[in-house]
């Protein structure tokens, strides 16, 4: 096999694209991929859910001196906020673990190749970089380009003061108000960052429901909380132009059904609708490979496109947009063309929304379960009656356990609360191997924890929970 001769070449180096590789790697394929950026990571590690969690760590550790330290009887003075100072913690963050991506590459024997790859021809793809073109050949290309912002009409963004989630990433000041177009969960998490260093948050969403894919209880208890901590909120309303005006930027806005237009100004307006599939420049069409009708690549239950010998995963083929569901499938994949039986269990993949309270989903809601005429019963437990919680000041939330009545197979769980991402992992496991609320209600917890909460949930199911 030449030099520029692979089994497998990735066109894409975000979190499904390097698992691919290292998972390729590991298996003993010979593995190329290909990333424009010049850093690995992709959207997610570069410029989405890695420095934003480093935003909402160092503003939540920020509200926290300011507001809830005193209850525990720590007395701290005047707190202030250094946004440069986080900014650099955020950018260290990433930049330590693109680092690491990189040495897993070399771990793994995998070939870095900085670039835009275009699939020209039948296992062809050409690189252009900085240093000129180059043309690699592979049995098996993977296409796991990821997605982009999705635009707005009406609201042309310039990442200044109309801003998408990369934008909001940097900003060098705290503005003094905010409006977030979107209720989902890349609009809350930054509307959380920015609110709690003392900026005036509204968020606008089109639906009549924030967080309007998760179970209907969570997203009316989300309301409520981040209202209380000074969010407002605007539902059913559509936007409908942005127009800049001096330092800032006014907002027209009328509601989704019809009627009266009001005008809304902000400092900054964070656009958060949603994301689109991103395929521009990959030569789709020299080869064929069909899309939707929404842009997502077109592939079967093992990846396959149309087009014998050209694979994608990740964001680019839809489902749940996020970064575990396209490692599972990188991995999968790589099995795939190893020979192996790689398989993804999406009825499985969990949600997590990183504001505080956390908010953590995995299968199906209780709105699902009714639509489908599924019988099911609902076990609930208040963190409030969590002994854990009360000690640490968190008692807002609620774990919900959705089990099969006639057999009590666990069907979902939602969890709104602290450190719910981590709770939920429990819950993950118990649904892959099939467990029935009974058997996590029966698996010993330690006391005290937050865990405990799951497993009272679990018996609540059931009608036995022991305190409540």
């Amino acid at each position: 096999m030449s030099e520029n001769s692979f089994d497998v070449v990735i066109i894409g180096g975000g979190p499904g694209g390097y698992v691919a590789a290292i998972r390729a790697g590991q298996l003993g394929l010979k593995t190329a991929i290909i990333e424009k950026r010049g850093a690995l990571g992709g959207t997610c590690l570069n410029v989405g859910c890695i420095p934003s969690k480093a935003l909402l760590s160092a503003s939540h550790a920020y509200e926290a001196a300011s507001h809830e330290y005193a209850a525990f009887g720590v007395k701290i003075g005047k707190v202030e906020i250094d946004v440069a100072g986080m900014m650099s913690h955020k950018d260290k963050v990433v930049s330590d673990n693109t680092k690491g991506i990189e040495f897993l590459m070399k771990k793994n024997k995998v070939t870095y190749l900085i670039g835009a790859g275009e699939i020209t021809g039948a296992g062809t793809v050409k690189v252009t970089g900085k240093d000129g073109e180059q043309v690699v050949t592979a049995k098996a290309i993977i296409i796991a380009t990821g997605s982009d912002v999705t635009p707005l009409p009406g609201v042309e963004i310039d990442e200044e003061v109309i801003v998408s989630s990369t934008g909001a990433l940097k900003l060098d000041k705290t503005p003094k108000s905010m409006v977030v177009i979107g209720g989902g969960v890349i609009g809350l998490e930054l509307g959380t960052v920015w609110r709690r260093l003392g900026t005036k948050v509204t968020v606008v969403e089109f639906l009549d429901k924030i967080l309007p894919t998760n179970d209907g209880e969570v997203s009316k208890t989300m309301q409520k909380i981040l209202a209380k901590q000074g969010m407002d909120f605007k539902l059913g309303t559509k936007v409908t132009k942005a127009e800049k005006k001096g330092k800032g930027v006014t907002l027209t806005v009328e509601p989704a059904a019809g009627g009266t237009a009001e005008e809304i100004k902000a400092d900054v307006v964070l656009v958060a609708i949603g994301r689109k599939p991103y395929t521009d420049g990959l030569g789709l069409e020299n080869v064929g490979i069909e899309k939707d009708a929404r842009g997502f690549i077109k592939v079967d239950h093992y990846f396959r496109t149309n087009v014998p010998g050209v694979f994608a995963i990740g964001d680019v083929i839809g489902g749940a947009m996020l970064a575990h569901k396209a490692e599972e499938e990188g991995v999968a994949l790589a099995e795939l063309l190893a020979g192996e039986h790689g398989h993804v269990n999406y009825d499985v993949i969990p949600g997590v929304v990183y504001t505080w309270p956390e908010v953590a989903a995995v299968g199906k809601t209780e709105e699902q379960l009714k639509a489908e005429g599924i019988a099911y019963n609902a076990g609930k437990f208040p963190f409030s009656a969590n002994g854990r919680a009360r000690s640490m000041n968190e008692t807002e939330g609620f774990v919900k356990v959705l089990a099969c009545a006639a057999t009590d197979r666990v069907l979902g769980a939602h969890i709104v609360g602290p450190n719910a991402g981590d709770l939920l992992a429990e819950m993950v496991m118990a649904m892959e191997f099939g467990a029935s609320a009974e058997d996590v209600a029966r698996t010993c917890h330690s006391h005290p924890g937050l865990g405990e909460a799951v497993k009272e949930a679990c018996l609540a199911a059931n009608k036995r929970a022991l305190h409540t």
